[in-house]
């Protein structure tokens, strides 16, 4: 097993395309693409690139850590009776276990993610 993962910003595989679940869809059509590019510790950490087009939808985290570095694009996050905090190209953040609140994404974003369950 190798222990240095490269993450590719621009990988040719095919991506998974999905859309928001109906009960976090606030607004828009956003659609959504994720290329996973490494699964470890039996599943529970998870690297890839994930991309939206421009929308409004709830965000739940749980018992997921969550860490992203935006590649692309602007997004205002805003917790559950908090302040928004916008995110552009270069910036990097952590949504910890636990957070609520929306992810609004203002131009179609890309960034690299880091999940740990």
């Amino acid at each position: 097993m190798p222990f240095l993962k490269t993450v590719d910003p621009n990988s040719t595989d095919a991506p998974r395309e999905s859309k928001p679940v109906p009960e976090r869809l606030i607004s828009g059509d956003p659609a959504f693409k994720t290329w996973a590019q490494d699964v470890a510790r039996d599943g529970l950490v998870h690297t890839g690139i994930w991309e939206a087009t421009p929308g409004v939808t709830r965000s739940n985290k749980g018992e997921t850590f969550e860490f992203c570095h935006i590649l692309n694009g602007v997004v205002e996050l805003t917790p559950d009776n908090g302040e928004t905090i916008t995110y552009r190209a270069g910036d990097s953040f952590v949504m910890k276990p636990g957070f609520t609140g929306t992810w609004k994404t203002v131009e179609t974003v890309r960034k690299i993610y880091v999940t740990v369950m």
